[in-house]
């Protein structure tokens, strides 16, 4: 495909196919594709032959990991398909793009029923006030027939009573068959492995009541608050079936219903009829509410925009040509040959190949060459994009995700999706001098694409440190290094951030004097040390009266405290939520200046933290582990074994949720020992919560292993 033609807002679908890992997201989506014969195969996720799982580790592991894009030309339409992971660490993702689409697919692995990202992604939805498509997937899977009453029971029970089918799955014994419309009351049927084109014919004779009760109950749910519509119904008993299009597009497009539908993206049954419900029911971007964003009365000056110095006011603006281009870059990708590429979101106006834009985030201008839509990898050239589709182009200098640029003088800022914390680190080596060399240029190749990356140096040790997800987020990026940029690394054990901080309140001075020939060094200052709230930082109080220490060397004074408490006292963490008042002094008229004081400072630190019941802090998680009834006791022992405090439990179906909170330190290995605990069957999700004292044995021991502070000031 060498181009593709351009689609008005109205032609547009924007969809996020969202789910739990191994729900059959991206096969389902190359099973659409195909239908759309936009493919000429049906793709594979395990030979890599998917459109959208192009990435080498995404392939080798089998599980989306990044979120891809792609396109299918169905009868008039443009649907663009927006390939999310299901894994609970790349779930970031799955939230951040919910925001360039106006539907979500929720798919659902019909034999499992609906699991833990099945509930995120559902809030998720719900947060961007998305209407949701629920479809239950692989029903040619032997148990997946007898599954759909319980699964569509759990999910009503999830989800509530506006949960309902607009389709029931043709399976018997010659196992899944096709689907009868409960809209058009038509059934389809396919070829197992075809070409998902569905063909007309009869409904089954033993399925005729089933359908008829099912007909009646969406007729009953479309027409409930509606009073024309449920007169209509008394009256004739039924909605005439193009009454019954129109209020169920309306129905869903303002979530009143959550309809469900039943494919096999395997074998590529009902992909057709999923395609066409799309087009018929998905809302279009011009029908989506005026989209909020913020616009600055004060333009800034050079350099990146700042939240926090202008006046701003929330504006909101239509999906619409006629408005001014707003463009919102929602993904980077990183491509060896072609280089950066960035898609976009065009909220409003029209985009034309070679235009140029103003990024308002970062105050640049860029041009838009090539302009593109993305089908996988593979860019498809467009001559323009106008307001609601989705877009790519090539080689922007200085555009990154969650930039928003535009016309010239016409600046508004859309919200970036909030990112998690990252919830692990590791120490990353470089296994020569020439991997040294390309580490830091490699690893921010990646941090584009992928925001929740940190990598930094640990002052204490001058270690690099790289952060992430978890274990596996970190591996894999640890294998992109190796496979695109060829930087070997070695991972060393992961790093808990601990802090330190004080119990109780004290008093010193420091009193910093040398004398060596010519002028000598002199500070002296008293500080007083008391504890914050946990999360309070530092404070820094100047109490000083009658000029004991001049104004021009207090900040030197509350430099060495800051630098003294990022050096650390107990065990080199960095010390937190505390306050220090300075309350007095002296100085010398000649000896005295800023080095002078703040290595006075320095000192009086020390001595205070001496006093001050300094302790250990660590970093607890917030964790929520969904597995089978029948491990619940096992998970609950082995919590308590890792000092765990439960906070909740729930049953959803026949899988226990418990909630609790659990010390980072617990939690780096708990991947592996919940898989053997639960033979694979459980999956949790961990962020970063709050920081708690250590308790005494176990301090002892972090102390006893950490490196502690260097004592670079000397007292004489």
């Amino acid at each position: 495909m060498n181009s593709v033609k351009s689609y008005q807002g109205s032609e547009i679908r924007n969809v996020a196919v969202t789910g739990h890992a191994h729900s059959g997201k991206t096969t389902l989506l190359a099973a659409l594709l195909h239908a759309a014969k936009m493919t000429p195969k049906l793709g594979r996720v395990d030979d890599g032959s998917a459109v959208t799982a192009y990435d080498e580790e995404e392939v080798s592991r089998r599980m989306t990991m990044q979120n891809g894009v792609a396109f299918a030309e169905w009868n008039g339409v443009k649907i663009n398909l927006v390939d999310t992971p299901g894994f609970h660490m790349f779930v970031h993702e799955t939230r951040s793009a919910m925001l360039p689409v106006e539907a979500a697919l929720i798919v659902i692995n019909t034999p499992n029923g609906p699991e833990t990202i099945t509930t995120s992604v559902w809030k998720y939805a719900e947060e961007f006030n998305l209407p949701r498509v629920l479809v239950l997937n692989q029903m040619d899977h032997p148990r997946a027939a007898a599954a759909v009453g319980s699964t569509l029971e759990a999910l009503r029970e999830r989800f509530g009573r506006s949960v309902v089918p607009v389709q029931l799955p043709i399976a018997n014994g010659k196992g899944f068959e096709g689907v009868v419309d409960l809209v058009t009351m038509q059934a389809f049927y396919y070829t197992p492995e075809g070409d998902g084109a569905g063909k007309i014919g009869d409904i089954p004779a033993d399925m005729k009541d089933a359908t008829k009760a099912a007909h009646e109950a969406l007729v009953e749910l479309v027409a409930e608050g509606k009073d024309e519509l449920m007169e209509e119904f008394f009256a004739e008993g039924t909605i005439p079936e193009q009454h019954l299009i129109s209020a169920l597009h309306e129905a869903i497009r303002e979530d009143r219903i959550f309809p469900v539908l039943f494919t096999s993206g395997l074998t590529n049954v009902a992909t057709d009829h999923l395609l066409d419900f799309l087009k018929v029911y998905a809302p279009a971007p011009i029908e989506r509410v005026p989209v909020a964003a913020r616009a600055m009365l004060q333009p800034v000056a050079n350099g990146a925009a700042s939240a926090g110095d202008e006046v701003q006011e929330i504006v909101m603006r239509k999906v619409d040509d006629a408005e001014p281009v707003a463009i919102y870059a929602f993904k980077t990708m990183t491509d060896p040959f072609a280089g950066r590429i960035t898609f976009f979101k065009v909220f409003s106006g029209v985009v034309k190949n070679d235009a140029t834009f103003t990024n308002y985030t970062r105050r640049t201008q860029e041009k838009f060459a090539h302009l593109s839509v993305m089908q996988g990898h593979t860019a498809v050239a467009v001559s323009e994009l106008h307001a609601g589709d989705l877009g790519a182009v090539a080689k922007l200098k200085d555009t990154l995700t969650g930039d928003t640029l535009g016309d010239k003088g016409q600046e508004i800022f859309f919200e970036p999706v909030p990112l998690p914390e990252a919830a692990m680190t590791y120490a990353i080596e470089p296994k020569t001098r020439a991997d040294e060399d390309k580490l830091a240029p490699a690893v921010h190749k990646l941090m584009e694409e992928d925001l929740l990356v940190r990598f930094f140096r640990d002052p204490q040790t001058n270690e690099f440190l790289i952060a992430g997800a978890g274990q596996p987020h970190i591996e894999a990026i640890v294998s992109r290094l190796r496979r695109r940029y060829h930087t070997e690394v070695t991972l060393n054990a992961p790093k808990v951030p601990y802090r330190e901080t004080i119990r109780g309140r004290a008093e010193a001075q420091g009193r910093h004097k040398k004398q060596t020939g010519g002028h000598g060094q002199f500070g002296d200052c008293k500080i007083r040390i008391e504890p914050l709230e946990r999360g309070g930082g530092f404070e820094f109080v100047n109490d000083i009266f009658g000029g004991a220490i001049p104004r021009n060397f207090i900040p030197a004074v509350e430099k060495g405290i800051q630098e003294s408490a990022v050096r650390g006292y107990l065990a080199g963490y960095p010390v937190v939520d505390f306050r220090v008042t300075l309350f007095d002094g002296s100085y010398h008229d000649v000896d005295s200046n800023e080095l002078s004081f703040k290595m006075a400072g320095r000192i009086a630190f020390r001595k205070c933290m001496e006093q001050a019941r300094p302790t250990l802090l660590e970093p607890i998680m917030r964790v929520e582990i969904e597995a089978p009834d029948d491990c619940a006791g096992t998970l609950m022992g082995d919590l308590n074994q890792r000092r765990g405090r439960v906070q909740g439990m729930d049953t959803l179906g026949a899988s226990t949720v418990v909630r609790a909170e659990v010390p980072m330190s617990e939690m780096l290995t708990y991947g592996q020992s919940l898989t053997a605990m639960t033979q694979g069957r459980g999956s949790f999700h961990m962020e970063m919560d709050h920081y708690d004292v250590v308790p005494q044995p176990i301090a002892e021991k972090v102390i006893a292993n950490a490196k502690h502070p260097r004592e670079e000031e000397e007292e004489e």
